[in-house]
């Protein structure tokens, strides 16, 4: 079925498809039966399913990653798509257009997407009330980021901004340097200025009354040398952990008309890659700190890979366009089993 929808669906351009399909998930779930209906369909719980890991109880260990709920607009009616936690963002301290338009191409003869949305959205405070008023138990991450006009040298200040605004409506955090779509934001991944944004923000999180768990997203184009060092600067700052990876810049071995599209491509393209870092970062550091895994998966297979990898968690975005909601049930019936 969804096969079909998505065929009609993937006529018309991405951006507006996107959109299109929120809005008409948030106004179908108005009316009152539609929450059980979807909860029904795709939400499998068991007790097997679930993950402790930063002090946090996850149903699930399957998330949405950030940049589909950018606006914290639909994290409710999302949870009863079966997610275990839902990561709303990159958020920015103002709000931003991001890029021109067009942004945002799929690549269907790669099983892609490349995007160079530019962390379009409407402002951290707009989040926060959204989420202010969340009526579900979903776990919420918050993924944030720097404004475009805010230079470097300034860019722990908007990572303070945004950190110490979403306190109390998150669960964890995440810190987005990764991005390939901010100019210069990737150089905040060297070992220096990412040491002193990370040590920064542990010491407001240290000033709470509770701390909140900070992960790291990193890019999968990092050097094995850079990665070693992404394992140094965890252990000196004392983070809590790593979303691996985030959207690369290659483009080996794609097919895809648009294939030269500039901006970070996610999906199939990015399977092996990013597994391949998630391995790495696992076995480098003797498992020393939790691992969500993302990037290109498409199957429950592709997610029980990331599992055996070294993943602790994973998350779905271009597979969830790609293969429909379904596939969040299929990863957890398929992780039942093991």
């Amino acid at each position: 079925m969804y096969k079909l929808i998505r065929k009609v669906l993937f006529l018309f351009d991405p951006e507006k498809v996107h959109h299109f399909t929120f809005s008409s998930i948030k106004n179908g779930f108005k009316i009152p039966f539609i929450k059980a209906i979807v909860k029904g369909k795709f939400t499998v719980e068991d007790k097997k399913l679930e993950r402790n890991l930063f002090g946090l109880t996850f149903k699930n260990p399957v998330g949405l990653a950030a940049g589909m709920d950018k606006n914290a607009f639909l994290f409710d009616e999302l949870s009863y798509y079966g997610f275990g936690f839902v990561e709303i963002g990159t958020v920015t301290p103002k709000p931003q257009p991001g890029n021109p338009k067009k942004r945002l191409f799929r690549l269907k003869e790669d099983g892609g997407i490349i995007n160079r949305m530019g962390f379009n959205n409407e402002g951290v405070d707009a989040a926060v009330e959204r989420l202010k008023n969340k009526k579900t138990d979903i776990i919420i991450g918050g993924n944030i980021g720097k404004n475009k006009i805010t230079p470097n040298e300034n860019a722990i200040d908007d990572y303070i901004i945004c950190f110490h605004k979403l306190f109390d409506v998150v669960d964890y955090f995440v810190v987005n340097v990764s991005s390939p779509n901010t100019p210069n934001l990737r150089d905040l991944q060297e070992k220096e200025p990412l040491t002193k944004l990370l040590n920064t923000l542990q010491e407001e999180n240290n000033k709470k009354a509770a701390r909140k768990p900070i992960l790291l997203k990193i890019a999968p184009d990092l050097t094995d040398t850079q990665l070693l060092d992404i394992i140094d600067i965890i252990e000196t700052t004392k983070i809590d952990g790593v979303i691996a990876t985030n959207t690369t810049i290659s483009r080996e071995g794609l097919q895809s008309e648009n294939k030269n599209e500039t901006g970070g491509l996610s999906g199939k393209p990015l399977t092996n890659r990013s597994t391949e870092v998630i391995r790495f970062l696992a076995d480098k550091s003797n498992k020393a700190f939790p691992i969500i895994g993302v990037g290109g998966i498409h199957s429950a297979e592709d997610a029980l890979e990331k599992i055996e990898a070294g993943a602790d968690l994973v998350q779905v975005y271009t597979g969830f366009i790609y293969e429909g909601p379904a596939l969040v049930k299929r990863i957890n019936q398929l992780l039942i089993k093991q």
